[in-house]
């Protein structure tokens, strides 16, 4: 069977939940120093996710973190794609203002509802200074703002692969607390 890549595409995205879309408007600020990081815990909490300058990564340069105390296990099964995804974001040629925007939204959506396994698709470019590598370099600097984020690294081919990131979050307190309990019952 011959399928073309928007068919491998809908059907490795068949199952996963997109998330509600945002809009907004660009505001300049003087360039900042890296933001501390923040769990997105308030949905009406302002969005703390840097702007300004940026260091550009290179193309050839794979965006890749594992928080402290995260065991390199987790970000072996994640490069692998051996994790469910939950949800996906979407930043393709969408103003960098905009993907600020969205990926906060949708970092706190995901907080809000327990999600652990994200890809966020932002494209591919041609050289370092293409639009579709900045919004790369930004995500690399963004995602490392939130504590809920243990891992990243870029996606299968199946799921864009270096137009891509896998994001694994933090389990929250409840999946802990559920977690707990089942493993509870299956000692009795």
């Amino acid at each position: 069977m011959n399928l073309d890549d928007n068919d491998l595409f809908r059907d490795a995205m068949g199952d996963v939940t997109p998330l509600k879309d945002t809009t907004s408007t660009l505001w300049l600020k003087s360039p900042s120093t890296k933001a501390p990081r923040h769990p997105p815990r308030d949905p009406e909490q302002e969005n703390f996710l840097t702007r300004g300058y940026l260091d550009i990564v290179p193309l050839n340069t794979p965006l890749e973190y594992k928080a402290d105390g995260i065991q390199q296990g987790v970000l072996d099964k994640l490069r692998k794609g051996e994790y469910r995804l939950d949800a996906s974001l979407n930043l393709l040629r969408q103003p960098v203002e905009t993907c600020r925007q969205a990926l906060f939204n949708f970092m706190v959506q995901a907080h809000k509802q327990g999600l652990r396994n994200l890809l966020i698709i932002h494209g591919k470019g041609r050289d370092d200074e293409s639009h579709a590598n900045i919004v790369r370099s930004y995500l690399a600097r963004w995602l490392t703002q939130f504590d809920d984020v243990q891992t990243f690294c870029a996606a299968q081919a199946q799921h864009g692969g270096a137009g891509a990131l896998y994001v694994g979050l933090r389990k929250t307190d409840k999946a802990r607390l559920d977690n707990r309990e089942r493993h509870a019952k299956r000692s009795r």
